[in-house]
């Protein structure tokens, strides 16, 4: 019996402690402005107490969105144009120089002209030479 009497004691000290210990935290989360605040606030805006001065300023940045992006449309259409109308400039202009080429070598094999290492052209005027 003389152990079973330090033991309950000291069972008692700490279930008194624990015991005091979440009675402070619950007083100090009751009493706690924080977190009323937040709690309240949280709670006005979820209420839907927008102001229609808001909504208006909100609908204002809406259209204002909208109109910036029909602006961005066309100039991406313009854009577009303007990339078909080099593409067509390119193969125009690839077109061209695949005939100067064909030219220059029906040239060279008749004769008429001589293509040299460095890229000048000489005109022979004789063909055959």
């Amino acid at each position: 019996m003389k152990k079973q009497l330090p033991a309950l004691i000291a069972a008692l000290l700490m279930t008194g402690f624990v015991t005091f210990v979440m009675v402070v935290t619950g007083v100090n989360a009751l009493m706690n402005k924080n977190i009323e605040q937040t709690t309240a606030s949280s709670s006005s805006t979820n209420a839907g107490t927008v102001s229609p001065a808001q909504v208006r300023e909100l609908q204002n940045r809406i259209n204002e969105y909208a109109q910036r992006e029909l602006e961005y449309q066309k100039r991406e259409k313009q854009y577009q144009q303007e990339l078909q109308s080099n593409m067509l400039v390119q193969q125009q202009a690839t077109q061209q120089t695949r005939q100067v080429k064909e030219l220059l070598m029906a040239l060279q094999s008749r004769g008429l002209i001589q293509i040299q290492e460095n890229g000048n052209i000489m005109i022979t005027g004789k063909p055959g030479n």
